[in-house]
Parts: structure tokens; sequence; C-alpha cells
């Protein structure tokens, strides 16, 4: 469905609302082009197409082949048996959250005036009538609901419910032009204001920063195994030279936009996403799609087409937040952390907090051997040191150790165990693990190879001391399978707090081998072995 229309200024029956009107020609049903109205609300923008033909229409029942047809915004709670003339402009499946059972079918309608209501189809009566988004309808007989609280995609006060003796019928040839969509858009301060609240769902349009941690690039290659695994993927969006946001695209969403980004001639700018709920994840405003949610891109739409049009004249605005420095992990205390991790909607997520190092943990090894490709645990083979990484290609490789080091922390509110990992360990001894176990071996010549390097007076003489640790909530701590904590990074405490790039789910997905994502995938391998010896031990 796309307009094609050029915007002329026009007034709406509302004065007090600012509106920019465009007219176009319509084909007699479904791929018709129609014109685009941007409504202005002091707390909304909403974009829809109208009938230029009839831009005030009026209140009063319209007339069409002898029929009286209700107006949308006509429709109230009870009952009805008028006729009902509208474009499906989408419809999806409505499942309980937990037990996945079909509860029914919900659509978005839209008739003359662009009014947009909320429709429904129970459960009993999904696949009894034949729908095509995009097409005219006629229905009659139908009840007038109560539009639900939360998750809301109209404005309506009703739904329109399909009752037992509904009839539904295919319009072939509109007497009026009837819009083909409508979008409501929210900028990011009435996502915040609206964060968590699980109302309304509105529209979310602006430029892409990042996919998956990615700087969009022509060579980029979206992993769409990994996010087919993972059923979603993370783009850094941005609205004008607004803050920068995350953009959770979740199941159809994502395979949308994968399938929506491959089939572009060049790299895609412009995004648009309809009925986003407005999260806190990882301590941040993120905004995630919902069932309900399309994907638009550049050309896809006039909403997208004209941001688009605002991006390749303003390049040097929205360029101003670069793409490295989108997001910063939120502070929080231990307590705050592990209070994240029970939450059922948790997911993984970067935090910072400042604790006091009370003990190394004693007992376990404090480095591991790694492949020097991947950074992923190496075991040894018959031969030599083989990658257990079946993504590496490297079977047999040079072990470097590499930090794996426990230690017991506190703060003001709670105790925890954090491991460190990657250059992490640098950071906070001076010393790479690789480095600290040469010491030992040169300062102890006649040691075997095999022989278990004893916990470094490095690594002992940093308790007592009080940092700043980038921390990773993972998988495995949100499924409980571990309560040790990731550190990733290691700051002075009056140190500048870092950015940190990348989605919070941590996707590394073979995007790149910076140090950032080799720390990332080290850490989801040693989760892993972890697990797997606490399952067998």
């Amino acid at each position: 469905m796309e307009h094609t229309g050029k915007s002329s200024i026009s007034t709406d029956c509302k004065t007090s609302d600012k509106t920019v009107d465009s007219s176009a020609s319509v084909k007699p049903n479904c791929r018709s082009t129609a014109s685009s109205v941007i409504v202005m609300k002091p707390n909304e923008k909403s974009v829809s197409s109208r009938n230029p033909k009839n831009p005030n229409a009026a209140s009063a029942p319209s007339s069409a082949h002898g029929e009286q047809v209700m107006l949308l915004r006509d429709v109230s709670r009870g009952p009805h048996v008028a006729v009902l003339r509208f474009r499906l402009i989408h419809f999806w499946e409505a499942r309980n959250p937990n037990t996945k059972t079909l509860i029914g079918q919900e659509m978005l309608l839209i008739d003359e005036e662009g009014t947009v209501i909320q429709g429904f189809i129970p459960a009993g009566r999904v696949g009894k009538f034949d729908l095509e988004a995009g097409y005219v309808y006629n229905l009659s007989n139908f009840f007038g609901s109560r539009n639900k609280e939360q998750y809301r995609v109209a404005d309506h006060v009703a739904t329109v419910s399909f009752s037992w003796n509904s009839s539904l019928s295919v319009l072939e040839n509109p007497p009026v032009l009837i819009p083909e969509d409508r979008f409501r858009f929210h900028g990011y301060e009435e996502f915040k204001a609206n964060c968590d609240s699980g109302v309304d769902l509105y529209d979310y349009v602006g430029h892409m920063k990042l996919v998956n941690g990615q700087t969009i690039t022509d060579h980029m290659v979206l992993g769409e195994v990994d996010i087919a695994e993972k059923r979603h993927l993370c783009v850094h969006v941005q609205t004008h030279d607004g803050p920068v946001m995350k953009l959770y695209l979740w199941d159809k969403a994502a395979a949308d936009f994968c399938k929506k980004f491959k089939l572009y001639g060049s790299i895609p700018s412009v995004l648009l996403v309809t009925t986003v709920n407005p999260k806190h994840i990882g301590g941040t405003l993120a905004i995630t799609s919902m069932t309900s949610s399309r994907v638009f891109m550049d050309a896809d739409v006039q909403p997208t087409r004209d941001y688009l049009e605002w991006l390749s004249s303003n390049s040097d605005i929205a360029n101003r937040i670069a793409a490295e420095v989108v997001t910063k992990p939120e502070t929080v205390t231990l307590a705050d952390l592990f209070s994240y991790i029970k939450h059922e909607d948790s997911k993984v997520a970067w935090f910072e907090c400042t604790a006091t190092i009370d003990d190394v943990v004693q007992g376990s090894a404090w480095y591991y051997i790694s492949c020097g490709g991947c950074n992923s645990k190496a075991v040894k083979g018959p031969t030599s040191m083989i990658c257990n990484n079946k993504k590496c290609g490297k079977r047999e490789v040079t072990g470097v150790p590499q930090d794996l080091t426990r230690i017991s922390v506190y703060d003001k509110s709670e105790q925890a165990v954090f491991v460190i990992l990657g250059d992490a360990g640098k950071e906070l001894t001076g010393k790479h693990a690789s480095a600290l176990v040469a010491d030992y071996f040169e300062a102890n010549d006649g040691v075997g190879a095999d022989h278990c390097v004893p916990v470094p007076q490095a690594l002992l003489d940093t308790i007592g001391n009080t940092l700043k640790f980038i921390v990773k909530v993972s998988d495995h701590n949100l499924t409980g399978k571990t309560q040790t904590i990731t550190v990733t990074k290691i700051l002075p405490p009056g140190a500048p707090l870092p950015s940190v790039v990348g989605d919070e789910s941590g996707s590394s997905g073979g995007f790149g081998d910076n140090a950032g994502n080799k720390a990332r995938k080290a850490a989801e391998a040693l989760e892993s072995a972890e697990v797997k010896s606490l399952k067998s031990g």
C-alpha cells in the first residue's frame, strides 16, 4: 500500500489542528493511491489519507447503492444493523501470551473520512470471513464493543466486533475515495511520557543509526540465521536531531525488516514501524514491535518518502550524533541489578555499578585457554589445541590465556560475584592474563606446561579497591542458571561513563572482530560452558 500524492496546504474540520493534505488518483479497490494528511496535536502526530473530493463530509450517514452507510465515527457501543463501509488496513492474530491460545483476529479499519477504528473477530469465527488487506468492504450486523484498555491501536472509544449474523462483502467499485492508511506518530518525549504504560501503541518514523550493533554501510550483511534464532533484532533509531532510541523488532517484524532490507537496491535509511510499545529495557527507554506492527522503509509510504526527503537535505543535522556514541548504560546498585534480573520482562542489558572488591574467589581457574582467532574456549586435542566454536572454522589453534577471574564484590546495598573477562582483566591488574601466565612460567622454569597457575599477586592486590564496573546481565542470569555477573569493562571511580555500542540482546552474530564483540562472544561461550558444568555436576 503506497501513497504517491504531492503535498499542498489545506485545513481540516478542526481549526485548532494543522494539516497537510494532498490528493491523488484512486483505483476501484485495493491497490489505490491516496492522499496524505498530517495532523499535529500537542501530544501526537497523525498521518492519514483522506478523500480529496469530500474533505468535510457531513455527520449524517452516507448513502451508496441504495444503502444507508454508517460512518465509523458514529459507531457506538451496542448492536448495530447499519452498514459500515471501510478499507481493511491490516489484520493480525491475537493470542494469549502465556498459552498461545488463539483469542481472535484483530483488524484496523478506515473509512472515507479517515476515521480509524479497531475491528475484532472472535476465535470461533476466524476463517469464516475472507479478508485481504487493502480491500474495501461492506459490513452489516455488528456489535460495538468497548475499546480495550491495553495496547490500543486506534483512538475510537468502540471496537467493531463481528457477530453471529455479521455479513461481510467486498465492494468492487467504491463510490467514494477511501484512504489506504493512517499513522499516529509519537516522538521521543511522547514515548518517554508513556513508557511502560501499555495503553496506546503509536507509530514511529526516523532514520537508522545501527542495526544489531553494525554501522549501516553498503557492505553490511544481516545475520538472518542468528536473528531467526534469537527471534529479534535491535535498530538504533533517531528522529531528526532528537535522542537516539533502541527499537526492538520481534518475530514477523524482524523477518519483514530483513526481507525489505535485502530487497532495496541501495541501503535504506528511513524506518517506519507501526504500533510500537515504549518500555524501559536495561534501564533505558526503548520501543518494541508488537504482533500488530508493520515495517516500512524509504519509498514504501508517503511518511517515509517525506522523511527521506528531509534526511537528504539535512544530513548534517541527522549525523550530529555519531553512530558509535548512541547509548550509555544506566548506573545502578547491586540490589537494583538483582531486582532487574528477577523482573519477568527483563532482557539482556548492560549496566554501570560501583563496588568494592572483597576477595578473589579461590578454588577455580582464574584464566582459560582460548582460540587466538575468536576467543572461544579451546580444548586439548590429540596433537594440538582445538577450538570449540563451530563458526570459527579453525580446528587446530594456538592457545592464548584469557582472563576468567571471579571476584566477590559489595556496595552499600548488596554482595555479588563478578567474573572478569577479556580486556577487563588488564583494566583490573594492568596486565593481560597471557602476560601474567608467562611471568609465572618464567619465574618457575621447572613447572610443566599443564601446571595450573595459581592466582597471581597482581589480582590479590586489587582486594579493597573500589572501582566502576560495566556489567552484562546475560540470558543465563535471567533464566536463573547462574548468579555470576559478567564484567566487560572496569574504570576508576571518577572516570567518565563510556558509551555502549550494540544491542542489549548481546547479539554478536559475526558482525566484526572488535574487542567488544570478542568479549561478548567469550562471555556467551563461557556462560554456556558454566551452565553445562553445573548440569553435569
